[in-house]
This record gives C-alpha cells, sequence and structure tokens, in this order.
C-alpha cells in the first residue's frame, strides 16, 4: 500500500519562497509518477505540478509556471515541490498524488488520473 508523507508547508511572505516535500513508502516509488495539488477554501483542487516516473519530463499549471520547480529523488524516494515569488493567492493545502500506471502528457494534470494521496501540507501566504 502506497503511502504519501508531505512536509514543508508553513508560512511565507508575498514574494518569499517554500520548498514542499513528499515521501512514497510501501511500493517503488521510481515507478511512479507524481503531481502536486492545492485546494483553498471554497475552491475546486487545482493542477500545480507533476513530474515522470523517469523525471525526464515535467509539467505546470498555468498559475505557477516560471515560479516553481519540481524535481524527484529517487534514492530517496521523495519529490520536491519549490516554490518561488509566492503570492497571496497560493495559499491552500496542498497534496501530493502518485500513480503507477502509464500516464499521457494529458493525464499529467488530471487528479483523477492519480490513485494515491497525501494528506497534504498547508501553505500561507500573507504579509
Amino acid at each position: 500500500q502506497v503511502q504519501l508523507t508531505e512536509s514543508g508547508g508553513g508560512w511565507a511572505q508575498p514574494g518569499g519562497s517554500l520548498n514542499l516535500s513528499c515521501t512514497l513508502s510501501g511500493r517503488p516509488f521510481r515507478s511512479y509518477a507524481l503531481g502536486w495539488f492545492r485546494q483553498a477554501p471554497g475552491k475546486e483542487r487545482e493542477f500545480v505540478a507533476a513530474i515522470s516516473w523517469s523525471g525526464a519530463s515535467t509539467y505546470f499549471g498555468d498559475s505557477v509556471k516560471g515560479r516553481c520547480t519540481i524535481s524527484r529523488d529517487n534514492p530517496k524516494s521523495t519529490v520536491y515541490l519549490q516554490m518561488n515569488k509566492l503570492k497571496p493567492e497560493q495559499t491552500a493545502v496542498y497534496c501530493c498524488a502518485a500513480d503507477g500506471t502509464d500516464h499521457t502528457d494529458s493525464d499529467y494534470g488530471i487528479a483523477s488520473s492519480y490513485n494515491d494521496w497525501g494528506q497534504g501540507t498547508k501553505v500561507t501566504v500573507s504579509s
């Protein structure tokens, strides 16, 4: 059974940075595509970023393009989401998602493409 554990959330000022981490346990990490989604109060879940199982391909939501990077460390079974130039509207709970099946490029940004989810880590951006 896959277990995903996020960390790194917290408070940041507008323009600041945060680095979120998600560690996968229970299955071989290198077999999984990984994604980050966020959900703010009263809003729908939104795609943030994703990375293929090999790490060769990365994908980003329109709202974070150019301000965000995603990477994976297979020996550590961890995926990272580095967020820069943070904006107040990025305040949300950020959840890590994983899936071991084949994905087309269009699948990475769709929440239903992922079978396993973490509990999330809260990010607050305010002055």
